[in-house]
């Protein structure tokens, strides 16, 4: 008389299954770093560079916006808001993180002695 099921029999060399388990995670492992390091890591470093970039801009930079606008900084005090000549009397208020790209920088900050 067989008292073992064939179900019983087939799981009882479990012992080395969880080394085959790990062994089959490694592809995807590898392959998750590979995306950190060419993807999202450079994406970051981009992003951190375009924020140091955009705090920084100062009167007088001529800055380009994501629009394709160019013009000259008249008025940057606002943390999230400056303020751009696009033509001879003509200004607008921008917002700092639509700024794609600094040109020429500007005069140096006034002093109030």
């Amino acid at each position: 008389m067989n008292f073992i099921t064939p179900a019983f029999a087939q799981a009882a060399g479990g012992g080395a299954g969880g080394a085959d388990a790990l062994i089959q995670m490694a592809p995807f492992a590898i392959i998750l770093v590979i995306m950190y390091f060419l993807l999202i890591r450079p994406q970051q470093q981009k992003a951190k560079q375009h924020q140091s970039m955009v705090s920084a801009i100062r009167r007088g930079d001529t800055v380009v916006t994501n629009g394709g606008l160019i013009g000259k900084v008249t008025k940057a005090t606002d943390d999230s808001e400056i303020e751009i000549e696009i033509a001879p009397n003509v200004r607008v208020r921008q917002a700092r993180s639509a700024i794609a790209e600094v040109r020429a920088k500007g005069e140096p900050v006034k002093d109030n002695a």
